[in-house]
């Protein structure tokens, strides 16, 4: 414990813009290495230049190797330390604990006692719907995701505001550091590094054997990675898990339809994969026939070759996804027109196409736009690309804005 309070106050955090109640239990969840522990030290340091100190708080990290075996009966021996160390009562922040099997019965006793509680944790089946029964409501959940744009250029210290963008050098800097994270993602430890592809091949090799093949007891790790990399390849298409399934199994490496289905919820879990469905299919085909993106841009790109009509669409999908929530809020769809997204909440129709310079491909993408609002509510149309901007107005007198990604980022907030 007291190890730990050193190492907290030593990290110098970029304070990321989430903001937290005194009254509330936090649940912090998000893929491997996306800054959730930073949000601990965000806010414990916050705290302890309010005046509370040490003795009222009590940080633990359950990947210490120190603390392997320990089980959840013994949980409360933290406490109890802590307590014989300063006598009162603390407010825990307690890191990574979904690695002691049942967690959530300690924690939700831990509110029940009104202590003050900030958890973290890399496995999506942390919000399963046991475990949320469990939790009765007594905390409130967070999803942490890697740097947005507008973080990555904050932690750069690049400007982007209007005034700044109207200048040359200003305007190339940003683009700069878009193309940097366009292609290397926002994970907050590899933000400031030159050479990014070693290091996101380590975050995805410990999201792939440890917190996917290792905790679900998979042996068949050939398919899951061969899996893995044919849902890179497939980015920007509906894909069955019957289809995953065949498509692996023609490499040598049989898989099932069913394992196909633990893998994808295993990798789901993980956080490694974010699944939208189409809004126009029936209930069956929703689940069973999905886009899948992945959380990061920089994990996604390990696997591809020329990607860049991929990585934008998967820049998207993650960047509406974080914006407007995880469950039945961003959609694609598909019944005899096909547009990429669709906001309820906001009735938004987007199209995501890296260049409309060609005629044949602006009508494509345009017509369908048009297409959808005879069968959804669409209050705006979009279509971003890389780095083409415009304003269409179509026969109809609807209108259709054309806006380079990394401007749309920098307004989506």
């Amino acid at each position: 414990m007291l190890d730990n309070q050193k190492e907290v106050q030593r990290y110098e955090v970029f304070k990321r813009d989430f903001h937290f109640e005194d009254f509330g239990n936090y649940v912090l969840i998000g893929i491997r290495r996306a800054g959730k522990s930073f949000l601990i030290y965000q806010r414990i340091q916050q705290l302890l230049t309010e005046g509370v100190g040490w003795d009222s708080m009590l940080y633990i990290n359950f990947e210490d190797e120190r603390l392997d075996g320990l089980q959840v009966s013994e949980l409360n021996l933290i406490i109890e330390a802590h307590l014989e160390m300063y006598g009162k009562r603390p407010i825990l922040f307690l890191d990574e604990i979904q690695n002691i099997e049942g967690w959530e019965k300690f924690a939700r006793r831990l509110a029940d006692e009104k202590y003050k509680v900030y958890i973290t944790g890399s496995n999506a089946k942390m919000l399963s719907s046991d475990i949320q029964t469990t939790l009765g409501g007594r905390y409130i959940t967070i999803n942490v995701y890697p740097y947005s744009f507008p973080e990555f250029l904050e932690v750069h210290h690049t400007a982007y505001d209007e005034l700044s963008l109207l200048g040359t050098e200003s305007r190339a800097a940003v683009m700069n550091r878009f193309i940097d994270y366009f292609h290397n993602g926002g994970f907050p430890e590899g933000a400031l590094l030159a050479a990014k592809r070693n290091y996101l091949t380590s975050v995805y090799q410990k999201i792939y054997l440890g917190d996917i093949a290792a905790r679900n007891a998979i042996t068949n790790t050939f398919g899951l990675k061969i899996m893995i990399k044919k849902l890179a390849e497939s980015i920007k298409q509906p894909i069955s898990f019957n289809r995953i399934a065949n498509i692996v199994s023609t490499t040598g490496s049989k898989l099932s339809t069913t394992s196909a289905i633990k893998y994808v919820e295993y990798a789901e879990s993980a956080w490694l994969l974010q699944r939208i469905n189409n809004i126009a299919a029936k209930l069956a085909e929703k689940e069973s026939n999905s886009k899948y993106y992945f959380t990061d841009n920089g994990i996604l790109n390990l696997f591809l070759i020329d990607g860049n009509t991929s990585l934008l669409e998967n820049l998207v999908a993650i960047s509406l996804i974080r914006q407007f929530g995880k469950e039945d809020a961003v959609f694609f769809y598909n019944k005899g027109i096909e547009v990429d997204f669709y906001i309820p909440e906001k009735e938004w129709a987007i199209q995501v196409s890296y260049s409309i310079k060609d005629l044949e491909t602006r009508e494509r993408e345009t017509d369908a736009l048009i297409k959808l609002s005879k069968v959804l509510p669409c209050k705006r149309f979009l279509v971003i690309t890389f780095d083409e901007e415009s304003v269409l107005q179509m026969d109809n007198h609807s209108r259709i804005e054309v806006i380079p990604v990394w401007k749309w980022l920098l307004m989506l907030r």
